[in-house]
């Protein structure tokens, strides 16, 4: 069976994963308070790095029917992780721009 999406799966995750350890970092060291964006950007982090191990093994499995397993897991786990990016925008645009 050809694996057409895992491997977008994988790239992208890692990338966005990036994207919210860096969200984390700059809230920290601009502010000591925890924050609810910290929160839901620490739980998208998880989230994403479960969708890298998904696709990853997806790629790497050698039974049909566990990879597509494997690809539908982490193809639910990024488009859950793309909604909580959006809310993480929509919650930094609340909370500092006004």
């Amino acid at each position: 069976m050809a694996n057409n999406t895992s491997q977008h799966i994988l790239n992208t995750s890692a990338t966005l994963l990036g994207f919210c350890l860096f969200v984390i970092t700059s809230l920290h060291m601009s502010s000591k308070e925890e924050h609810l964006i910290n929160l839901v950007t620490s739980l998208i982090s998880v989230l994403l790095t479960f969708s890298c191990v998904f696709s990853f093994s997806s790629l790497r499995t050698a039974n049909p029917k566990r990879e597509k397993n494997f690809e539908n897991i982490a193809d639910y786990l990024f488009i859950v992780s793309l909604f909580g990016i959006l809310a993480v925008i929509l919650l930094i645009t609340r909370t500092y721009i006004k």
